[in-house]
């Protein structure tokens, strides 16, 4: 019995492992708590059950991750929905996979106990954003909501210094900062900062991050394996927050700091729960929302921007 056992365990050992599908996923910043789901799967093995051997990229270039998946130099990228439609209109061959982060992160922000303390206040100020184009569209419809034009503010290019152009004084609010970092950041700076939220002041919500394929190109039992991984994640994180921060931060020594700390805590009820599911009207509001400002031309349907895997 013990020779048949020895030899049974030696065969076994001789049995190649069963190969993995390599799939490679850019980011769309450097590692944050945004990531959670990715990193925890990654973490907890949840990609290895799925037969996936998952690269996570994180870009040199923030805006060009969508651009390679397009080009096929990448399977998944983490975007923005806003950027998607955007995307999509100027005829770049990527369709919305899942999601990853399901409401609006980015808000108006302004000191908490600065002059500002009503967004009609605004009129005859300055304020600050990183990115032209969506931001200004989010911009004009919350000053407009209030009698305030984009004509009435001063605009300011910050770059991505959000939360230092407010408590330095340089703005006096900016458009496009997260509400789970630059208040923690301000925060921990000794400097209370306050969101006016895009979606309670006449903006569609939309779902912040997103993850884009190819359509030409993707595997689309691949990704549902990623998605299924993630929302396995997204149930861990949810079930087990301080267990999940340990899993996260242990991904890498700089995660562990006290600003990632606050915004996980901030972050876990903004994950997608079905992170495959698609809330078509969603998509439809903001595509017309983008039409209505200037910034797309027509508006296309929805299944050229977003699709439902779990559907097909």
């Amino acid at each position: 019995m013990k020779y048949l056992i020895t030899t049974a365990t030696a065969v076994l050992l001789a049995t190649p492992a069963i190969a993995q599908d390599k799939m490679t996923v850019l980011l769309d910043w450097f590692i944050n708590p945004d990531h959670g789901p990715i990193i925890v799967a990654e973490q907890l093995g949840y990609f290895a059950d799925q037969g996936l051997e998952v690269e996570i990229i994180p870009p040199a270039d923030p805006s060009a991750p969508p651009k390679l998946v397009a080009a096929g130099q990448g399977d998944i990228a983490v975007s923005y929905q806003p950027n998607q439609h955007l995307h999509v209109a100027e005829g770049l061959p990527l369709v919305r996979v899942g999601t990853l982060v399901a409401t609006p992160l980015s808000c108006l922000l302004v000191l908490k106990d600065g002059p500002i303390q009503q967004i009609s206040q605004l009129k005859g100020g300055k304020i600050g954003f990183s990115v032209a184009g969506v931001e200004e569209a989010t911009l004009g419809a919350m000053l407009g909501r209030h009698g305030v034009g984009l004509d009435d503010v001063e605009l300011i290019n910050v770059n991505f210094s959000l939360g230092p152009s407010v408590m330095s004084g340089q703005v006096d609010a900016v458009i496009g900062a997260y509400r789970n970092f630059e208040l923690n950041q301000m925060e921990i700076e000794g400097v209370e900062g306050h969101c006016f939220y895009p979606e309670e002041e006449g903006v569609p919500t939309y779902d912040e991050l997103i993850y884009v394929a190819n359509p030409d190109r993707m595997d689309a039992n691949q990704l549902r394996r990623f998605l299924r991984a993630t929302e396995l994640a997204t149930q861990y994180i949810v079930n087990n927050p301080d267990a999940a921060w340990e899993q996260f931060k242990g991904y890498a020594p700089e995660l562990d700091d006290a600003l990632n700390a606050k915004a996980w805590f901030d972050t876990l009820p903004r994950f997608a729960l079905r992170p495959e599911a698609l809330d078509e009207g969603r998509y439809t509001r903001f595509e017309q929302f983008l039409a209505d400002s200037g910034l797309i031309e027509g508006t296309r349907p929805v299944s050229q921007i977003a699709v439902d895997l779990g559907a097909e």
